[in-house]
């Protein structure tokens, strides 16, 4: 584990290096408060910092508060070395933002104590966070297909028709249903079925940009959120996910099977529909067009208020 050490004196700041490497610590220096400071803004700095009271430009006290100050998504412990036992000094010093002081002058073996404390909190902070990305991972994503679950995946049209409202901009649906999905389950199982639910959300999230979103929306049904978008290019978009699922047959339980889909595409523009349900519901109104109108199809649905047009690819 790395830890930053900021002291004034150069004659100390050797000492304490060398006692905190002997502890089994890699060792960062910075000979004052300003320099300590610029270390821990980085993205990649030390977890653990071990700072002199007294330092030119920044103080110890002032490093704390501008560390707090900050709110680093990853938690930063900071040891205060103080100059004496004053309890008005070390209450301020822990007001600071201070987790920890250690009165000098100090033996080594109590450093290394409070420093090996210090590493335990941030690994148990580090346990909590990943516990608490795996829960939220949990909550947002289908565990079948990885893809965000219904709940998650509405949140994120919300959000984006939040955007598009603020910013101007356009915003597409892609609604994906499988064809004939219940035949896969009735005629080999519903292992079949799971694998060909994965495979094709695979092949969605293959095909689109980095900041859109796919869910799964129902059994066999996947919305696809598109922001920043023109018609052209969504329309585009759609039929490569039609052809990406529909060109190769998928490998399944020894087998290989023909799937295809039928997709039903809505876009808002600026000026367009009052809210995201309608634009739910006219990309679920394509939908029904691209089933009735023979499946493996993109039907394009121009929402503009109070019409709507459908127009069959």
């Amino acid at each position: 584990m790395r830890i930053l050490i900021a002291e004034k004196d150069a004659s100390s700041r050797r000492v304490l290096q060398s006692t905190v490497e002997r502890a089994g610590y890699a060792v960062m220096a910075a000979r004052d408060g300003q320099a300590a400071w610029e270390v821990l803004r980085a993205p990649d700095a030390p977890r653990l910092a071990v700072l002199d009271w007294r330092m030119p430009g920044m103080d110890g006290p002032e490093v704390c508060r501008a560390v707090r100050k900050r709110g680093d998504p990853q938690y930063v412990y900071l040891l205060l070395l103080t100059p004496g036992d004053d309890k008005q000094t070390l209450a301020e010093g822990l007001e600071s933002g201070a987790d920890d002081y250690l009165i000098r002058p100090f033996e080594g073996f109590e450093l290394k104590a409070r420093l090996d404390i210090g590493r335990r909190i941030l690994d148990l902070q580090s346990q909590l966070s990943s516990a608490y990305e795996e829960m939220r991972h949990r909550a947002t994503h289908d565990p079948l297909t990885g893809v965000y679950n219904r709940v998650a995946i509405l949140d994120e049209l919300q959000k984006e028709w939040l955007r598009t409202r603020r910013d101007g901009c356009s915003l597409g649906l892609v609604m994906c249903d499988l064809d004939y999905f219940k035949r896969v389950n009735d005629g080999y199982g519903y292992p079949a079925g799971d694998a060909v639910l994965r495979e094709a959300a695979r092949r969605i999230r293959f095909g689109l940009r980095a900041y859109d979103a796919v869910g799964r929306y129902g059994g066999e049904e996947f919305l696809v959120v598109i922001p920043r978008c023109t018609p052209e290019t969504l329309r585009s978009l759609a039929e490569r996910l039609r052809e990406a699922i529909a060109e190769t047959p998928m490998s399944v339980c020894s087998t290989t099977l023909p799937v295809t889909t039928s997709i039903g595409v809505s876009i808002n523009e600026p000026g367009g529909a009052a809210d995201p349900e309608a634009l739910l519901h006219a990309a679920d109104a394509a939908l029904y067009q691209a089933k009735h109108g023979g499946r493996n199809r993109v039907v394009f649905s121009t929402h503009t208020e109070p019409e709507l047009v459908v127009a069959a690819t």
